[in-house]
């Protein structure tokens, strides 16, 4: 059974920093995406920041020159650095992965449980 761990967040000033991990733990084969999501309005949830195996990555533009995605993957685990908080980054980040558990299988998507950044004064 594969489980995503997220840790890292928490209340952080406007302008400040945080940086949010998550561990992907379990029978895991291979791992291919890895991504960062929050709700938005209208929308379950939206894409913060995407990242390849490969260390491709793509950002929602929102977040750009400011969020910074990164993998360990010997550690199976995705981080996100948040720079420069603004209000309306407050939201409940939720991690997301997609996981082969061994060979001849399919990709299944996995989620965290999602952890809270609060920015405020």
């Amino acid at each position: 059974q594969v489980q995503l761990v997220e840790s890292g967040g928490g209340l952080v000033q406007p302008g400040g920093s945080v940086r949010l991990s998550c561990a992907a733990s379990g029978t895991i084969f291979s791992i291919y995406t890895m991504a960062w999501y929050r709700p938005a309005p209208g929308k379950q949830r939206e894409v913060v920041a995407v990242i390849t195996s490969g260390g491709s990555t793509n950002y929602a533009d929102s977040v750009k020159g400011r969020f910074t995605i990164s993998r360990d993957n010997a550690k199976n685990t995705v981080y996100l650095q948040m720079n420069s908080l603004k209000p309306e980054d407050t939201a409940v980040y939720y991690c997301y992965a997609r996981i082969r558990v061994r060979v001849g299988v399919t990709f299944d998507d996995y989620w965290g449980q999602g952890t809270q950044v609060t920015v405020s004064s």
